[in-house]
């Protein structure tokens, strides 16, 4: 029997199937800012390593490892009482789906000769299962160690894009990933001191402003100096230390101009612009020699 709404017409029920393809919050991290934190190493990487038959499955590979973390933190959550067991269907759903992706992805990479890049899931376990545990004691946000472990694995996207590139493991894959991983700590080192000046009641006397970002301004600089002595010695192109001149110049910006009560998600947007600036300039540079 049809039920009725008030207006006399039939009332639309919505099929499980539906309700857990809407489950936007079971299949997409809720941290927007999180996107750069893969993207942008991964670009980086398959601009310099350039494409091969191997590239689009490690694209699809790395999308899968940076989702799944969504639905398996959403089903942590409801086994810790966090969220509804209603929403486990979703959580299963999606898992479901990216494991699939990430399985298939991977195969491909296996038949095409790229097996040692499972290696790389090595380093990344622990890290999502320290996330995961923080995660069941209601202590994951601002985890200031975690983030930084975080982005160094996610980082791992852009060796494995260049080796893919370029046909074969080369170890210089590996100064790629530590210069892309100092970057985006630096950018996460100065998120957290735009928090915590948008906590400010006023705007805070220049010496007082200096004194909160020295160490952010600090370690920015200090990234670029690395950057600019390895582009002076033929390490990496001599353009590329341009793009590690976006974040410390950021940072000063940030120095003289207080977060004071600015909203989280303009903090955020301004970041994630800077972080795509930087990647644009990073993939220029490099392509550039």
């Amino acid at each position: 029997m049809t039920n009725l709404t008030q207006t006399g017409r039939p009332e639309r029920r919505t099929s499980p199937l539906r309700g857990v393809l809407r489950a936007r919050y079971a299949a997409l991290p809720a941290e927007h800012g999180a996107w750069v934190f893969l993207f942008s190493p991964l670009l980086a990487g398959l601009a310099a390593g350039g494409l091969s038959r191997g590239s689009a499955p490690l694209v699809a590979a790395a999308l899968a490892a940076f989702l799944i973390r969504q639905p398996v933190t959403l089903l942590v959550k409801i086994f810790s009482r966090r969220r509804p067991r209603k929403e486990m269907p979703a959580g299963l759903f999606w898992l479901g789906v990216y494991g699939l992706i990430g399985l298939a992805a991977l195969a491909a990479l296996v038949a095409l000769g790229y097996g040692f890049l499972l290696w790389l899931a090595v380093p990344a376990a622990p890290v999502l299962a320290a996330h995961l545990w923080l995660v069941s004691r209601r202590a994951e946000r601002r985890a200031l160690w975690v983030e930084l472990v975080a982005s160094g694995t996610l980082a791992l996207s852009a060796p494995a894009a260049y080796w893919v590139g370029q046909g074969a493991y080369l170890p210089d894959g590996w100064l790629l990933w530590g210069l892309l991983w100092l970057q985006v700590a630096g950018t996460i080192l100065y998120a957290y001191l735009r928090l915590e000046q948008r906590a400010l009641k006023e705007k805070p006397a220049p010496a007082e402003s200096l004194r909160m970002a020295l160490p952010a301004l600090a370690y920015n600089w200090a990234v670029f100096l690395l950057a600019l002595g390895l582009g002076l010695g033929g390490v990496v192109p001599r353009l590329v230390p341009l793009a590690f001149l976006v974040q410390p110049l950021e940072t000063v910006w940030g120095t003289l101009y207080p977060a004071v009560g600015v909203k989280p998600k303009v903090i955020g947007l301004r970041q994630t612009a800077m972080s795509a600036l930087f990647t644009l300039v990073m993939i220029l540079t490099w392509l550039a020699g």
